[in-house]
């Protein structure tokens, strides 16, 4: 299997696994990753999805070993295979950022090409120390996929999408993490652990409370001021009349934790 999905009381990790190549992506692993996630989006038990690579590597991007097989073909049915190839991905990443609960890359080793893209479309990025990232689209003559070059623009600014894009140099997890794309960095024997703290945080708190923040955050990038002055108006008011609104504020009174029933 391409891909395997280990669950955790209320975390739910999917593990790319193809760990003699890296991980790289295939359709197998495409169709069985979209399947995934749409019934994980459904699923009111999971309240938080994990995305990591089996072995030592996150995702080397796509099979270069398929792409070479198109090579010899007409350039007609060049340009089709690649378009039914990307259109394949990109609704995935739209759900990784639909996903009605917190989603973390959890990364070890190589991030290149579309897994550079599958992290990005992740809500949060725990990589280890001596991961790296690079896009290296350039190197094999084509241009990003999977939403990088919205992404990544999004996370450092267009100076340095371009610089990153245009170089296709790696980026360790230490300047990955300055510049904006990775948010925490785990010692190298330690990436299981770290993302397990993080994941067990997150499962704990108010699991729809994330869902609409998540809205509101990705919103944001094409909303004006006014639009979403009113969806936080809106959204804060829906927020206010669930049970986990009652019990934080309780428990800010009382000076204890709160205990939120995260439900969905």
């Amino acid at each position: 299997m391409d891909l395997l999905e280990e669950k955790n009381g209320p975390i739910t990790t999917l593990v790319f696994n193809r760990p003699d190549i890296r991980n790289a992506l295939t359709k197998d692993m495409k169709d069985s990753l979209s399947s995934a996630l749409h019934r994980i989006a459904q699923d009111d038990t999971v309240k938080v999805v994990v995305l990591t690579g089996k072995g030592q590597h996150f995702m080397a991007g796509g099979d270069l070993n398929t792409m070479k097989k198109t090579l010899n073909l007409r350039k007609e049915e060049i340009k089709d295979y690649f378009l039914k190839r990307i259109y394949d991905l990109n609704p995935i990443i739209t759900c990784l950022q639909q996903m009605p609960k917190p989603v973390i890359a959890s990364v070890s080793g190589a991030a290149a090409g579309a897994g550079v893209s599958m992290a990005l479309a992740c809500d949060l990025i725990v990589a280890e120390q001596s991961s790296y990232f690079m896009l290296g689209y350039c190197k094999i003559g084509t241009t990003p996929d999977g939403g990088a070059t919205y992404n990544l623009t999004q996370c450092v600014g267009i100076k340095k999408a371009m610089e990153l894009s245009l170089l296709g140099d790696k980026v360790g997890a230490s300047t990955a993490q300055q510049i904006g794309i990775v948010n925490y960095i785990a010692k190298d024997g330690e990436l299981r652990s770290e993302t397990g703290t993080l994941s067990s945080r997150l499962a704990n708190g108010p699991t729809r409370v994330y869902a609409r923040t998540k809205r509101l955050l990705y919103g944001s990038l094409k909303n004006e001021l006014q639009s979403q002055l009113q969806n936080e108006a809106t959204s804060f008011s829906e927020c206010a009349i669930e049970p986990d609104f009652k019990e934080g504020v309780k428990a800010f009174f009382d000076k204890k934790n709160p205990e939120f029933s995260g439900s969905l």
